[in-house]
């Protein structure tokens, strides 16, 4: 499994995914993560906001038309180009390696999020490492996860590369993704060994199954 598998997936996939979220299909997102990561962010009341891994533009949008400054960036073209109809925030195509080894140009956000979007196993460390650079003094990042100790499953509850799935979504989907599974501890140390200190950790229950939808967690610089 590689990330280049992950990026070869989202843009085979970027049409079907783009339909599913404009329709509402996902159901955990309608039940519980939409309005959680929606109010994560609008509590801290940033003017800027950064959102990584964009994809088809749903959160950087939903945020620019309640009035905030947002710019999404995703690698995938695709996705990219998707995104700039759908509203009023700016959009760029810029992948992970390319902000962890040089951010945007000095640009600095009163807060970054990615919202589903660190699965690499490489990529996620080097991405964060870079987080202080983009924000502005004071400045949060937020990121909301799948829940691992619900998304271990029966496997066992450690760190390791997973195989992706589709079940659930149209058979308009393929070629699943696979995905870099990481413990609550990897998380909260991963932030910790960028010099981010987590202030906050929201765990949205989903309505229907009573268990956790996902967790978000909220870092500022140390």
């Amino acid at each position: 499994m590689t990330e280049s598998h992950i990026l070869a997936s989202w843009a085979a996939n970027a049409a079907a995914w783009t339909e599913a979220v404009r329709n509402r299909e996902i159901e955990s997102r309608v039940r519980a993560t939409d309005a959680a990561v929606l109010a994560a962010v609008v509590d801290r009341r940033p003017r800027t906001v950064l959102d990584l891994g964009c994809g088809e533009g749903w959160l950087a949008n939903e945020l620019a038309g309640r009035g905030f400054e947002v710019l999404g960036v995703d690698a995938i073209a695709a996705l990219i180009e998707r995104a700039r109809g759908g509203g009023k925030a700016a959009f760029e195509v810029a992948g992970y390696r390319q902000i962890a080894e040089s951010g945007l140009g000095g640009r600095r956000f009163d807060l970054v999020v990615c919202n589903f979007a660190l699965f690499g196993e490489e990529s996620v460390p080097s991405l964060i490492r870079r987080i202080p650079d983009l924000l502005s003094p004071g400045g949060a990042f937020v990121v909301q996860t799948l829940h691992p100790v619900v998304a271990s499953g029966d496997q066992p509850y450690a760190d390791g590369w997973r195989k992706g799935s589709w079940a659930g979504f149209s058979d308009a989907f393929t070629d699943p993704a696979p995905w870099y599974f990481r413990t609550l501890g990897t998380w909260v140390a991963m932030l910790r060994d960028a010099g981010l200190a987590l202030v906050e950790m929201r765990e949205p229950v989903d309505s229907k199954t009573g268990k956790p939808a996902s967790v978000i967690f909220v870092a500022k610089v140390a």
